[in-house]
């Protein structure tokens, strides 16, 4: 048999799981590339090699060239390229990632369209916020009031801590320089942020658009769950980072929340947490890393009776 020309697939045994990656990394004015199973990335300075394999999320920043091979092994090693602006604040586009099951994607689609299941799902994600408050019996509108009189005592508690001044959150998504040092810096940790998510989202195979908080955006659902982790990483990193009064405040913060996140326990409470939410009341034990990667690329056909049929096959109307 005549073989398949092009690079081999990365093998299954070689992916780590979502929660045991790196979480992102960021590259600007460089080539990207492939060489076996790892991503290049030139500039003038040389040449850096990246495992794909052990990669979350790569954001491709203004001056990159990539090029098909390293496209090809990043959705292989279900890594997700993800393009950004300057400074790595404006969400363009990002790449596909392998997943196979769609099992945890239909658990989303379930509870986002059933409205008590809907708000039971944001309340437990009010909760893992702010342990500390019962969210039994309240209703979005309640939720949505706790949540604003928490973050603006969130702000004012960190701005008092570092004495940077703070007024509100304030910022033009399209012109980043025109934002007060504290809400750049808040800019440049949310969309890093927003990267590992939805790169987590997409990884366990969820729709970024189905969310349960937000709702009428493209990734309602990663803004959903980067929601839950910005009083604890975002927001003190941020203060901490105008506080220094650096010169290139995107990249410092950028540089800081990669820090805070390197150790790769992050991932790990991703992960849980997102399939904790979805899978509350249904099978807790359903595992989306390369287990997930090793089930058979099987298509089944819905039967409206509770089961599912196989496909691929031409039914006549005896079969029915």
């Amino acid at each position: 048999m005549k073989e398949i020309p092009g690079a081999r697939p990365v093998p299954i045994s070689q992916l780590s799981r979502a929660q045991d990656r790196l979480t992102f990394l960021y590259l600007e004015h460089c080539v990207v590339h492939r060489d076996a199973n790892a991503i290049t990335a030139r500039d003038a300075r040389g040449t850096v090699h990246i495992p794909a394999a052990t990669l979350g999320a790569l954001l491709l920043g203004p001056g990159t060239n990539v090029s098909q091979q390293a496209m090809v092994l990043l959705a292989e090693s279900g890594s997700t390229a993800v393009w950004v602006g300057e400074h790595g604040v404006r969400y363009y586009a990002h790449g596909r990632t392998l997943t196979r099951s769609s099992r945890l994607l239909e658990r989303q689609a379930e509870l986002v369209s059933n409205r008590s299941e809907r708000l039971r799902v944001a309340r437990a994600m009010y909760a893992i916020r702010f342990p500390d408050e019962d969210t039994s019996g309240l209703t979005m509108q309640q939720l949505r009031g706790r949540e604003g009189a928490r973050v603006r005592a969130i702000y004012r508690a960190h701005a008092k801590r570092t004495g940077v001044q703070w007024e509100r959150r304030d910022y033009d998504a399209a012109d980043f320089d025109s934002g007060t040092p504290i809400n750049q810096a808040l800019s440049a940790a949310n969309t890093s942020l927003y990267g590992v998510v939805h790169a987590v989202t997409v990884a366990l195979g969820c729709a970024p658009g189905l969310g349960f908080v937000h709702t009428g955006h493209t990734r309602s659902f990663v803004f959903d769950i980067a929601d839950l982790y910005k009083t604890e990483i975002t927001i003190p990193i941020a203060f901490d980072i105008t506080a220094r009064e650096v010169g290139d405040i995107g990249s410092e913060t950028r540089r800081a929340v990669r820090d805070r996140m390197k150790d790769g326990k992050f991932l790990e409470t991703c992960v849980r947490d997102i399939k904790a939410l979805l899978t509350a009341k249904e099978d807790d034990t359903i595992e989306y890393g390369p287990e997930a990667f090793d089930d058979p690329d099987i298509v089944m056909l819905w039967d409206n009776n509770g089961r599912n049929v196989a496909s691929g096959v031409a039914y006549d109307e005896d079969d029915l």
